[in-house]
């Protein structure tokens, strides 16, 4: 598995948001985004994702020769409002595969069973989020993006979704993870700022002070 972003730029009108971003990635690594609000780390990922396109730059991401298959969890939660939790899922994974996930694959670690037939607008957050994560992950992806993964999600859940990223890790998989939860950077192999514009790297030792001083 090898991911690279070469020379990424992307803009809005006058403001620079992405300078010339490089970042090579080997599968089986967890790389955190840092940056405070506004820095552009939804940006960066929607672009990686496809979501946005760049004003120049290359994106390569190859798994044994071919195409690796990148998953999006955003930040917000795009999901059919009016549909159940099911019938939102029927939209990404096949009855069949479904039914398994729910069983013992990842829906389950989600804990999505629990609310699978309420409409998606009596979700709470947390609930959409986790959802969102089940629809995100339906074509088994070999790159993981998620933008504050777990923000509205209580204790038990998260470490659920810590269990996925490590399971996906031991994979070969690789997840770029942009946060701001001390946590989520303590799963992290290694972790890069995002800071007018450019991506660079920081070595995270659990100075908290430190970090809020590099982002801001």
């Amino acid at each position: 598995m090898h991911f690279e972003i070469k020379d990424l730029r992307k803009k809005y009108g006058k403001k620079i948001v992405l300078d010339g971003i490089d970042l090579t990635a080997e599968g089986g690594r967890c790389i955190g985004i840092l940056g405070g609000n506004g820095s552009g780390k939804s940006t960066l990922l929607s672009v990686i994702a496809g979501v946005l396109r760049p004003d120049s730059g290359s994106i390569t991401s190859e798994k044994d020769g071919a195409s690796a298959r990148i998953g999006y969890v955003p930040q917000g939660t795009p999901l059919i409002e009016e549909l159940s939790a099911k019938d939102n899922l029927r939209l990404w994974y096949s009855s069949g595969r479904m039914k398994q996930e729910l069983e013992n694959g990842v829906l389950k670690l989600l804990g999505i069973d629990d609310f699978l037939n309420v409409p998606v607008r009596k979700l709470s957050g947390g609930m959409k989020k986790r959802l969102s994560i089940g629809c995100a992950v339906s074509g088994d992806p070999d790159i993981l993006l998620m933008d504050e993964p777990t923000s509205a999600l209580d204790i038990v859940c998260k470490d659920n979704i810590y269990s996925y990223i490590g399971e996906l890790k031991d994979k070969g998989g690789i997840i770029l993870l942009a946060t701001h939860d001390v946590h989520e950077i303590e799963i992290c192999d290694e972790c890069y700022v995002l800071k007018n514009g450019k991506l660079d790297k920081y070595i995270y030792d659990g100075d908290i002070h430190k970090l809020a001083g590099c982002i801001g």
